[in-house]
């Protein structure tokens, strides 16, 4: 089946498919051998992955809405035809305006859902209410304006905000286990695996390393930066120091400024596809400084023997592992 030559029959198929292996794959009672078939059928052509990812979001928007607490739950009959399901799936259809006006006016659904992604290059985005989004390469988030809110979940990346004043509609940004809420302001968020960083310019934010502690967090003034890791109780609150180089990505430049690489390495990562490694907690000691473009990091690393007292080697994963020359590594 040709990507370029897919009738409407084809693509049909391909979405509802991608549906089914959505709601089969959430199923408390889903089998290795299904997920190994969803693999299979998801890396077979890439429109699959593609619709599947939009199913995914589609159902991370719906798992905001609040169960029932008389729900009934069904279980799947093993022979059931899916084709049962999409019939199910079209009668529902017919509630879903009115469904949806409830969901909305009740803060259940939003009014808008918008997915944004940065890759091979930087890219700005305006949304509905004026508010401005940087995003950096190997950025991607979503945005659902909710009747109570103005929501962005940060799923990777880096991303600038100059959000519109509405003390009525706070903005709020979801990274890793926190939050980070304001009215009108701007704002870095940066995010490596569990570990974020905020950055305050203007006016101020509601830091909360904990979403399930709805009711914490810090406030932070401009100058001021919050860190946390998912699972911290608070998160670390200091001032920005003259000079800090955080934001200039903007200006695509990396700007390592005599950086331990055990600090450096999460900054250097979050361009590659493959994460560096360390070899062992005294190589990542050594510093390492300079000026790179964000677009060349790749590049950096292979450099790294030439400037620092330390060779590559590979894992069995195929990840860059950097090793320190004997006697030449700091002292951990």
């Amino acid at each position: 089946m040709s990507q370029q030559h897919l009738t409407e029959a084809e693509y049909d198929a391909i979405t509802d498919a991608a549906a089914q292996w959505c709601m089969r794959l959430h199923a408390a009672d889903c089998t290795a051998a299904e997920r190994q078939a969803f693999e299979q059928w998801r890396d077979a052509h890439p429109l699959h992955a593609f619709e599947y990812e939009a199913m995914q979001e589609i159902w991370e928007v719906a798992d905001h809405l609040p169960r029932p607490p008389t729900a009934t739950v069904l279980p799947l009959a093993p022979r059931r035809s899916w084709r049962a399901y999409g019939m199910a799936a079209a009668i529902s259809a017919l509630a879903l305006p009115l469904a949806a006006y409830s969901g909305w006016s009740l803060g259940w659904l939003p009014s808008s859902y918008e997915h944004f992604q940065a890759d091979g290059s930087m890219r700005q985005v305006t949304l509905a209410d004026g508010s401005q989004i940087e995003l950096n390469l190997g950025t991607e988030l979503t945005y659902s304006n909710y009747k109570d809110q103005r929501r962005v979940t940060l799923k990777k990346g880096e991303a600038f905000f100059k959000v519109s004043h509405d003390s009525a509609h706070p903005f709020v940004v979801k990274a890793a286990s926190g939050e980070v809420r304001v009215t009108g302001t701007q704002f870095n968020v940066w995010m490596y695996e569990d570990q974020v960083r905020v950055i305050l310019l203007e006016g101020s934010v509601l830091v909360n390393s904990d979403n399930s502690r709805p009711d914490g967090g810090f406030r932070l003034d401009p100058g001021m930066q919050a860190r946390y890791r998912r699972g911290d109780y608070q998160p670390q609150i200091s001032q920005t120091y003259a000079n800090d180089s955080s934001l200039a990505w903007r200006q695509g430049k990396l700007v390592l400024d005599n950086l331990a690489l055990g600090e450096a390495l999460p900054l250097i990562n979050r361009y590659l596809s493959k994460p560096v490694m360390l070899a062992d907690s005294a190589t990542s000691n050594i510093r390492v400084g300079g000026i790179y473009d964000v677009t060349a990091v790749k590049s950096l690393v292979t450099t790294l023997p030439k400037v620092l007292p330390v060779y590559l080697t590979r894992n069995q994963d195929g990840n860059p592992v950097i090793n320190s020359l004997p006697g030449t590594a700091p002292k951990s």
